[in-house]
């Protein structure tokens, strides 16, 4: 049996003829005297260096690696295996038969190497070509990076052009030299249903935050839905906990592209990067912590038959701080926690909860019905400040899951100028109005300046013309 210290097999037979040939070496034998030495050890045994049972050598072989080693600078290196001259040659397989086996591969690159060895005794039946064995089938196809690909779960375009990327580009490991410099964004589907107060079983959402170099987990909790409500909710936590970071890499969910989390991240100065199209191994990071998650925390509630979605909160958290921070990790060769305060760090203070909850909102224009000062939003009616009521389009910052706070922004400087309030009819059924002050500061009522400047002087120029006006006056006008 061999260890992992062991040497390779090409060293182990270079080391075992060169503790055969050495002595001679050594103490070279003097004339007539090296055929004696070479007959003295053919008689003796020696270790194989695979099997490790004994084996002679022919006086023959002995002399054939000493002179190898003796004219050799590296005598070691002589005495390797040589290369077979036909390596990477395959005799036995003609040109047709490399054309339809690559025809063959190209065509179903999801087969096994039997599957496709069968199927070529099959097209090769009645041809000349004669058909090669399996084993050879199977070297050529891996020496041609011919290997079986799985087919994708979804066979869109856009997924065929991902598997055909990852074969053209090759794929690195990386880690940013700095803590929250990089986290990386995901939602992951629980393997496990949960029963809501309302009394249905749903499989939950496991949201979490990772920052790159520290594998820290900024913020972990479980969600009913992955919505951008529910991105934003997690992500704000992660800030007030960790701080803001520079960039933040997720994928291209719909909660992750909406609106309200790209014009947020921007107001916030984080960079948002996201992953290829159906390339989860660009966010391998987190992909490899949902593993931990189903093998060790999931498998520690395997015992619980009724499972909600406080106990999984709960548990998640006690999980992630007393043992997840705590514990060495491969990659780091220390834990998280420690990696993490050790630094350095880039990260930013984050601001109140005011600022946060302003920052991920969408940006629209309404606009406003002069009737009676209010625009429609979300198939809700919402007042306008008399002071605004000269705006033909009203434009607005708001969340889409909150409608309780709707401003009123500055569409050039993008400054907030007032909150806006729904429409509440019944208050403002009692009757009571208030005096608007003019939008202008000139008189509603200008005094009379008879003709139009502009008109007065098109007459002049027509009177100095001196032609006669060009219509004649009807009998009970009086003349000119």
């Amino acid at each position: 049996m061999t260890s992992s210290h062991d040497p390779l097999k090409r060293d182990r037979w270079a080391r075992l003829r060169f503790a055969i040939v050495g002595p001679l070496l050594a103490a070279p034998p003097a004339a007539g005297e090296l055929s004696p030495a070479l007959l003295a050890l053919s008689t003796k045994s020696w270790r194989h260096p695979v099997s490790g049972l004994d084996v002679c050598f022919g006086a023959s072989t002995i002399e054939r690696w000493y002179y190898a080693a003796r004219k050799a600078t590296d005598p070691v290196a002589s005495l390797r295996n040589r290369l077979r001259s036909n390596l990477g040659r395959f005799k036995s397989l003609s040109p047709v038969v490399i054309q339809i086996l690559t025809a063959q591969y190209h065509e179903h690159p999801g087969w096994t190497v039997q599957l496709h060895f069968d199927n070529l005794r099959v097209a090769l039946a009645g041809t000349d070509a004669s058909l090669a064995s399996y084993p050879t089938i199977r070297r050529y196809l891996q020496t041609q990076g011919m290997f079986r690909q799985a087919s994708p779960k979804r066979t869109t375009a856009g997924a065929l052009l991902a598997r055909d990327r990852l074969d053209r580009l090759e794929v690195r490991s990386y880690e940013v030299d700095y803590v929250s410099a990089l986290w990386h964004l995901d939602f992951h589907h629980c393997s496990r249903k949960v029963l809501t107060r309302a009394g249905l079983w749903v499989k939950p959402l496991l949201f979490g935050v990772i920052d790159d170099r520290s594998r820290l987990v900024c913020h972990l909790q479980w969600y009913l839905d992955e919505t951008a409500e529910s991105l934003v909710h997690g992500l704000s936590q992660a800030f007030m906990k960790r701080g803001l970071p520079r960039a933040l890499m997720t994928d291209n969910g719909a909660a992750m592209l909406a609106e309200e989390t790209v014009s947020g991240l921007a107001r916030l100065g984080v960079v948002h990067q996201t992953t290829l199209p159906y390339s989860p191994y660009q966010n391998a990071k987190q992909e490899s912590f949902w593993g931990r998650i189903e093998g060790r925390l999931m498998a520690m509630l395997e015992g619980e038959d009724v499972l909600t979605l406080d106990l999984l909160n709960q548990a998640s958290q006690a999980w992630v701080e007393q043992e997840y921070h705590r514990t060495v990790h491969s990659e780091i060769d220390t834990t998280p926690l420690a990696r993490y305060l050790a630094g350095p760090s880039v990260h930013r203070d984050c601001p109140d909860t005011t600022t946060l909850r302003a920052a991920f909102r969408i940006e629209v224009a309404r606009r406003q019905r002069r009737a009676d000062g209010t625009i429609s939003l979300a198939g809700t009616r919402f007042e306008i400040p008399a002071a605004y009521r000269h705006l033909p389009v009203v434009p607005l910052r708001y969340a889409r899951w909150d409608l309780t706070h709707v401003d009123l922004v500055d569409v050039r400087t993008g400054a907030v100028l007032c909150p806006l309030k729904a429409l509440d009819k019944s208050a403002n059924a009692d009757g009571q109005r208030r005096r608007l002050a003019p939008v202008t500061t000139t008189a509603l009522v200008p005094p009379s300046t008879g003709i139009a400047p502009l008109l007065r002087q098109l007459l002049a120029d027509y009177a100095a013309t001196g032609l006669p006006p060009a219509y004649l006056p009807s009998d009970d006008q009086e003349p000119a």
